[in-house]
């Protein structure tokens, strides 16, 4: 008997599922690529609990009929390609046809669709079509998922809080806005809108929703080519960088991508200009012929194979860096005005299009059904939950006993150092008995005050009022964290407070911060906390802050008496890791005496 057996069509589309949709964010990318291939100019996307409960994307493209309504949910049922020889000149953002059955086969899925003469209602659960029949609606296309996942509990239980699963989903909208500033975008979020743009075309309106004021008032626009690429849009001067990659936006033929190799020569074009460990600001945009861009490599198509990319990286490169030297990059200062209000634009499209929608009353019996998780689901979560969550406690006292072990053994203490002098007025000589140690000051005085300050973290609670509060802008989705953002930051002793839809506020900070650049610093730890919300990432964000508060200790090269020499030395001698600086380099190297006396010996 054959062992080999071809699986049925809803195994199938589980297991697709599985790669194209992996959370929330997944089915609202998937879903409005859909709304962006139809040609609509304006897309709302509403979610409920992070999406968990219920997403909807609605547009006003060109709808469907009756017949590819129902046929859309097939696999590999598509309207972007009909051959293969259409797979190497892919115009259109989706073309594998497993978007919405996949979706289908892990949640409720339910379509209103009108191509203008015919109207339908279709609905599909866990991969069952459920009805299918006229349906009065708009021109367009209503898609709304509802418990999704909620019948695979493996994949239910790995889904992080509804916070996080809707900044995940915001980030991919606002991804959506930049790389397509002639559509009009809106997320409602729990009922409240969280991000909108006007679909007017102006890119700097866009970056100025995402990025906020300064950006926008530091942009450079960019435009050059050569023979097979033509690049637009713009980059951000060096007075603004950021501490993670994550607004850095680069886009192939409107299609948002992971190019690492691309983000890596967009640095470089800065090269000389941001500080090590910072990273810029950018929009590009990058159009190129069908046949160099292969996105059939991974169901999700955040993967792109490029030709010709070594040619392509060299152009990001020249031609970055010769916009931002052609433009006076001088940071002016400027008081920020505060704002108490946000107007926002009024869309008469949307204003026509709610007041023409006819309202229809079902009846009982044709109403969908709710969606409600099996108790034999929701308890067989809760155990798994229980048992990972006592998996990890262990897991955590382990490490803590192990620190502690660490911690208690006798660590490497510096060798005798006796000050012998300076050198360019950085370095630190010192004789050792294994021969000439070599002391860079300004690391040593990083790593003296970086320590002190996780000590003052630990032991210290002064707080200081600030006579002006520092304001922040950060996106919809974070003001919303801002519990869980106090709670991460409690150790540091720096407290959030939200003021407005988009900016929150500090108006106090610890005693060891007065030296800092607040506004720099809040900015970082907020990138930081962005993508992670465990636990262990505390110890990430004070070795962050740590870091931040030691990099303003200035670099400037001075003489240092031998008095203050040697004070410094005792002071790094009393450090916990005295060796190694808070970036990462070496604090004291030692020249032996052996390879010493080589340039000596005949």
């Amino acid at each position: 008997m054959s062992k080999i057996k071809q699986l049925d069509a809803h195994t199938a589309n589980m297991i697709a599922a599985g790669e194209v949709v992996e959370r929330p964010m997944g089915v609202v990318k998937e879903l409005v690529e859909n709304a962006i291939d139809a040609g609509s100019t304006r897309i709302v996307i509403s979610i409920e609990e992070g999406g968990m409960k219920k997403l909807t994307v609605t547009d006003n493209g060109c709808g469907m009929d009756s017949q590819d309504a129902q046929l859309c949910f097939e696999r590999h049922a598509t309207s972007k390609i009909h051959s293969s020889n259409d797979l190497w000149s892919i115009q259109t953002l989706g073309f594998r046809g497993e978007a919405l059955p996949s979706i289908g086969a892990v949640a409720r899925v339910t379509v209103h669709t009108s191509d203008g003469e015919d109207a339908t209602q279709v609905v599909v659960a866990y991969g069952k079509k459920e009805s299918a029949g006229p349906y009065p609606c708009n021109q367009g296309t209503e898609i709304s998922v509802e418990g999704l996942f909620y019948q695979t509990p493996a994949r239910l239980k790995h889904m992080r809080s509804a916070s996080y699963e809707a900044s995940l989903i915001q980030d991919v909208v606002q991804k959506f806005a930049l790389s397509h500033p002639e559509i009009s975008f809106r997320l409602i979020n729990d009922g409240r809108d969280a991000f909108r743009t006007t679909g007017q075309s102006d890119l700097l309106e866009v970056m100025y929703a995402v990025f906020g004021r300064s950006a926008v008032e530091n942009a450079v626009e960019c435009r050059f080519e050569d023979f097979d690429y033509q690049v637009s849009g713009y980059v951000i001067a060096p007075c603004v960088t950021r501490a993670s990659r994550n607004l850095m936006h680069i886009f192939l033929n409107g299609r948002m991508v992971k190019t690492y190799r691309l983000y890596k020569a967009v640095q470089d074009g800065y090269y000389g200009l941001i500080p090590d460990g910072r990273y810029p600001l950018c929009v590009l945009n990058i159009e190129m012929d069908p046949h160099l861009l292969d996105v059939n490599v991974h169901p999700s198509k955040w993967e792109v194979r490029i030709s010709k990319e070594i040619q392509l990286e060299l152009l990001l490169k020249e031609g970055v860096g010769a916009a931002l030297h052609k433009e006076e990059i001088i940071p002016e200062s400027k008081p920020e005005p505060i704002t108490y209000f946000q107007p926002i634009a009024l869309d008469f499209d949307e204003v026509q299009m709610e007041s023409a929608k006819p309202s229809v009353n079902l009846s009982s019996e044709n109403k969908p059904a709710s969606i409600a998780m099996n108790a034999f689901v929701k308890e067989a979560i809760r155990t798994e939950s229980a048992q990972d969550e006592e998996i990890l406690r262990n897991l955590h006292q382990k490490m803590e006993e192990t620190k502690k072990k660490v911690e208690e053994e006798e660590r490497i203490p510096l060798p005798e150092l006796h000050v012998i002098g300076q050198y360019r007025k950085r370095f630190i000589l010192c004789e050792t008995l294994k021969g000439l140690a070599v002391i860079d000051a300004h690391q040593a005085k990083r790593r003296i005050a970086y320590e002190s300050i996780m000590q003052q973290m630990d032991t210290s609670e002064v707080m200081v009022d600030l006579l002006v509060p520092v304001t922040v802008h950060v996106s919809d989705d974070l003001c919303r964290r801002v519990d869980e953002i106090n709670t991460l930051l409690q150790d540091t002793g720096l407290q959030f407070e939200v003021f407005g839809e988009d900016t929150m506020l500090v108006r106090s900070i610890p005693s060891w911060m007065q030296d800092v650049n607040v506004e720099h610093l809040c900015i970082d730890l907020l990138d930081s906390i962005r993508d992670e919300s465990s636990k262990d990432v505390r110890q990430k964000i004070r070795h962050k802050a740590a870091t931040a508060a030691t990099r303003n200790l200035s670099e400037k090269q001075m003489s240092m008496t031998m008095e203050e020499m040697n004070t410094l030395v005792n002071q790094l001698g009393e450090c916990e890791n005295p060796f190694t600086g808070v970036t990462g380099g070496a604090i004291i190297q030692i020249i032996d005496d052996v390879q010493l006396m080589k340039g000596f010996s005949l």
